[in-house]
């Protein structure tokens, strides 16, 4: 098995750091770190111990949905399932864009904003639509490939 589970202390700090950025207090998860620094979420009913024997036989490292990735330039990047399955939490660090800049976000540009450097939900008419990481003058893109709009 490629995976290792997160112990109560990592955990923690995984909710600390969320809790600072975004203002998620509350993490009912087992998480479970794999290969490229991404962090996997389980909430079903298998333990941990369950896990590690069907990880004997199974890819286990891919239970559960993609959360998040560890990237040395950003930090802690929730993935866009994550955002959406957490959005109800997120009270800090939510961008809202307009008509112009959805049509930038979604074609897979980074958009001129001046933000203080860090990671952001962006957000249009109340829907998700992914992490961007701002340098304090530019917003970058991170909506992955397959989910941007296509050129015609």
């Amino acid at each position: 098995m490629n995976a290792k589970f997160l112990s109560s202390g990592e955990k923690k700090k995984l909710l600390s750091e969320l809790n600072e950025r975004f203002g998620i207090e509350k993490l009912n998860y087992i998480f479970v770190e794999t290969g490229k620094q991404k962090i996997r979420a389980f909430s079903g009913t298998l333990s941990k111990e369950e896990l590690v024997r069907l990880g004997a036989f199974a890819r286990v490292e891919l239970i559960g949905i993609y959360f998040a990735r560890r990237d040395d330039m950003s930090g802690l990047r929730l993935s866009l399932d994550a955002l959406h399955l957490m959005k109800n939490q997120i009270i800090k660090n939510f961008i809202d864009i307009d008509d112009n800049q959805f049509l930038e976000w979604m074609s897979g540009r980074n958009l001129d904003l001046n933000l203080e450097k860090g990671v952001y939900a962006v957000r249009y008419n109340g829907d998700v639509l992914g992490c961007g990481f701002s340098s304090g003058s530019k917003l970058f893109n991170y909506v992955p490939k397959e989910r941007q709009l296509k050129k015609i």
